[in-house]
Parts: C-alpha cells; sequence; structure tokens
C-alpha cells in the first residue's frame, strides 16, 4: 500500500492503524487525477479517522478488520476480551447485508466502481478475504468439488468463488473496452495456514499446502512468505510469460507508478523498487536485499541467498510456533539450489553467513529508527 516495509510504514504486526503521515498508492495516483476505491478487507485501522477515505481513497466497500464473517459480517476472532462486532461499511457508514456470502458482493462492488469510474482513469484494490477463515461457501461452489476430503472441499470451494469473481471483473473491462487500457495484478499475501479456526474440529488445518516450500504462514522459511503473482495487459505484458526473478509487495506501489508513466518519488521514499522494467521487457533488475522480521523471526534474501534467524514453520506441531534452537537457529540456504531450504550451509559458508547476520541487524537497526510514530 505505501512502496515501504512494514516496520517503517508505521504497522510492524496486524493491529496498528496506518499513520496519516504514510502516503499510498491511492494517495499518489489520487494526486495524479485517478478515481481510487478499495473494495475488501482494510486491516490498516478501525477507527474512522483511519479508515480508506482518510489515506487516498474516494470509495469504499468492506470491513476494517483483519477478517469477518461471510454471511453475517461480524468480527468473532477478538478473545481473550474483545466483544465481537459487525464490520460492514460503504464509505464511513455501517451497512447491513445480513446472509449475502461476502466473496459475491466484493465482485459486485468491484465491478460498480468501475462502471462509475466512467471515462477516468481508476485505481481499484480489490482484497478478497477469501481463502481466511472462517471457512464458507455457498453449495454452488461446494458442489463443485464433491471429489475432494471435506476439508479440502470448503477450501477448493471458496478459491472458486474468488476466481469466478475476479473472472466477472475482466469479463467487465472486456465488455467496457477497458481491458487493454488496465493492468490487472493479482497475487496473495502469504503461504497456506496450519491455524486450527482454517480446520476442523479444533485441529490444525491442513487444506492448504505449500508444495515443495519449508513452513506455512507466519513462518519467515519461504512456505510462509513466497507467494505466486500474475499480472495482465494485453499489449504491453507479452502473454505467457514467466519470470524467476524475486519482488515484494512493496515494489507495488513504485512499479504502478512507473506503469502509469508518472514521476517516480525522491530515491529514498520507497523501500521496494521499480520491477516494470522486468515485467514488460524482461529486463534483470538488480535489486537490493529482502528483509523479512516477525516476532522474534529474521530473514534476509540476497541474490541465490537467504539467512533466517529464529525461525520456526508453523507446521501446525506443538512447536511448530516456537522458533527453533540449536544448529538451525542460523539457517543459510541457496535458493537457487535448495528452494526447499531443506539444507542448512552456515558451516560451509561460514563468511556468508557472517556478512548477511551482520547485514541483518544492520538493517534492522536503521529502518527502526526511520518507524513514524503512531498517530
Amino acid at each position: 500500500m505505501t512502496g515501504r516495509h512494514p516496520i517503517r510504514a508505521g504497522v510492524p504486526t496486524n493491529g496498528p492503524e496506518l499513520p496519516s503521515s504514510q502516503k499510498t498508492i491511492a494517495t499518489l495516483l489520487k494526486a495524479n487525477g485517478y478515481t481510487t476505491g478499495l473494495v475488501g478487507k482494510w486491516h490498516l485501522g478501525t477507527a474512522h479517522s483511519h479508515s480508506p477515505l482518510d489515506h487516498g481513497f474516494d470509495a469504499f466497500y468492506g470491513f476494517h478488520a483483519g477478517c469477518v464473517d461471510f454471511y453475517s459480517h461480524r468480527y468473532y476472532w477478538g478473545e481473550p476480551g474483545r466483544v465481537n462486532f459487525h464490520d460492514l461499511y460503504r464509505g464511513r457508514t455501517e451497512i447491513f447485508e445480513d446472509g449475502q456470502y461476502l466473496t459475491e458482493r466484493l465482485a459486485a462492488e468491484a465491478k460498480q466502481f468501475i462502471r462509475g469510474a466512467g471515462a477516468k482513469p481508476f485505481f481499484l484494490f480489490l482484497a478478497y478475504n477469501a481463502p481466511h477463515y472462517p471457512m464458507h461457501a455457498p453449495p454452488k461452489y461446494v458442489g463443485r468439488f464433491k471429489h475432494l476430503p471435506e476439508e479440502r472441499r470448503m477450501y477448493a470451494a471458496m478459491i472458486s468463488a474468488v476466481d469466478d469473481g475476479v473472472g466477472e471483473v475482466r469479463a467487465l473491462l472486456q465488455e467496457l473496452r477497458l481491458d487493454r487500457d488496465t493492468i490487472v495484478f493479482f497475487t496473495a499475501d502469504n503461504g497456506a495456514t496450519t491455524e486450527p479456526r482454517a480446520g476442523l474440529a479444533g485441529k490444525p488445518a491442513t487444506a492448504g499446502y505449500n508444495r515443495g516450500f519449508k513452513g506455512f504462514k507466519f513462518s519467515l522459511f519461504d512456505g510462509g512468505t513466497h507467494v505466486p503473482a500474475v499480472m495482465s495487459w494485453p499489449g504491453q505484458i507479452p502473454a505467457g510469460r514467466t519470470t524467476s526473478q524475486i519482488a515484494a509487495h512493496y515494489d507495488f506501489a513504485p512499479t504502478m507508478l512507473a506503469a502509469a508513466g508518472l514521476p517516480a518519488m525522491p530515491g529514498d521514499h520507497f523501500d521496494g523498487v521499480n520491477i516494470w522494467p522486468a515485467i514488460s521487457k524482461a529486463e534483470v533488475i538488480e535489486r537490493r536485499p529482502l528483509h523479512w522480521q516477525n516476532a522474534k523471526q529474521l530473514a534476509i534474501r540476497k541474490g541465490q541467498w537467504k539467512l533466517t534467524l529464529n525461525g520456526y514453520t508453523a507446521d501446525g506441531t506443538p512447536n511448530g510456533r516456537k522458533s527453533i534452537e540449536g544448529e538451525d537457529a542460523v539457517f543459510l540456504a541457496n535458493l537457487e539450489q535448495d528452494p526447499g531450504e531443506s539444507r542448512n550451509l552456515r558451516r560451509a559458508h561460514p563468511d556468508i553467513t557472517t556478512d548477511l547476520e551482520a547485514e541483518l541487524k544492520t538493517w534492522l537497526e536503521a529502518i527502526q529508527k526511520l518507524a513514524p510514530k503512531s498517530d
């Protein structure tokens, strides 16, 4: 949203509100004549003074918290002391659409926003909450996957509803003859989860898995952080092109500014980089390292090397959310040769390990100093 690392943007964990000092991609595009809208999940502040409308969006339909029930649109997961609450808004006005499946409503609202933009250029951030728990889907989607086990059947049904919604949005762009003027960017936020809330009978979820990658959601091993991204812009991005170059979600803002032909921000404004040349022309991007921090976990990716400190796998086992101790508390992997992080190379490459660990800790100290104060 800001093109900055979460720490530098003032939201290092779930919960804090995005400080008003932080400029979002919506703020930047709106200043250049774009109509801006957010449909779906916000999760950057529940106070009315920190809604999407306070961060560059002209229109908002969705919810403020991290997730809601798909039919009652209530937030139930604030234990051990937070009362559950209804959380569905149009702009700043609470609305009630009880019984309507939220994934379908998000697609409908997205299409309404596109139609309403008229001839003006627009930016739409369509933030589906599926397949986040609670695991809900109408029978018409569940029935498509009768051959799957019960837990995976529901997971697939929820994803299928998202697929249908994205298809409807793309079909509308074609109907309005906007598809050749519109970039569609689709990605996920993290790897599959093992959280019991997404499973059955209070047991760790098993419906999603990260084939070939180590770890799950919350882990800083690649199973938690490595997700695919798909982009489409007929006439500008060659169809069928793939790339193994590494990017991060905070590359999105500078990349969209470049793709829109708008002026770049000052060199130190973004932590992300403009990857448009890699997307449109297959150029190799020489990028600075990527960094992650989650609780005690730290990780750095620099070229082929990735170092993870105090990592855990979040694999649903009793110790899955505890940092690994001993030799593997410092874990060096060559991701070009071993994308599954199956072999710890810290002893085979002690100099690389030492350099990356020092670089990671220097980065953390520097970025924490840049973190803005909350409002």
